[in-house]
């Protein structure tokens, strides 16, 4: 019956500024918007794949939330940093350790990386990684996963 997550919404305080943010900065494709109730839909990936919602609401009602874009691993790795970084946008990783580094979530086993939209909202840059999970390394950055990954493959 799930095939996937088609959309998520969002509270923010001011439209204008968060579809700047979206549209301009992250460019995300405008799908459509709604000025007489304060709302703008955007496409995330191809038009028809994903959307997100941006509703303007007051302050009170906007309380920091969490989404993930997919990407991939070459993204992450290589260019989100630059990505980021000419959008003055900036970036840490999930355990906030002042490194900016890539950390994998062994359990999946996924790697990511993390910023805010202006509201506060966590966002998050991730992708899978083709490689069984091993949930009992917990968070580790990319560096302690390759490591690891190249401990098992001289124990074969």
């Amino acid at each position: 019956m799930i095939d996937g997550l088609f959309e998520t919404h969002i509270n923010v305080t001011h439209l204008e500024r968060s579809m700047q943010f979206y549209g301009e900065v992250l460019g995300l494709e405008l799908g459509i918007i709604d000025e007489a109730r304060r709302i703008a839909f955007y496409w995330v990936g191809a038009r028809g794949e994903a959307m997100l919602g941006v509703w303007e609401k007051p302050k009170d009602q906007v309380l920091p939330q969490h989404f993930a874009f997919r990407s991939s691993i070459e993204a992450i790795l290589e260019r989100s940093a630059a990505y980021l970084e000419a959008r003055h946008l900036s970036y840490h990783n999930f355990l906030n350790d002042d490194t900016k580094r890539p950390q994998v979530f062994g359990w999946m086993p996924a790697v990511a990386i993390y910023f805010d939209d202006p509201d506060g909202h966590s966002l998050e840059f991730i992708a899978m990684l083709p490689e069984p999970a091993r949930p009992e390394v917990g968070v580790v950055s990319w560096e302690t996963w390759q490591a690891l990954r190249s401990l098992e493959q001289n124990q074969d």
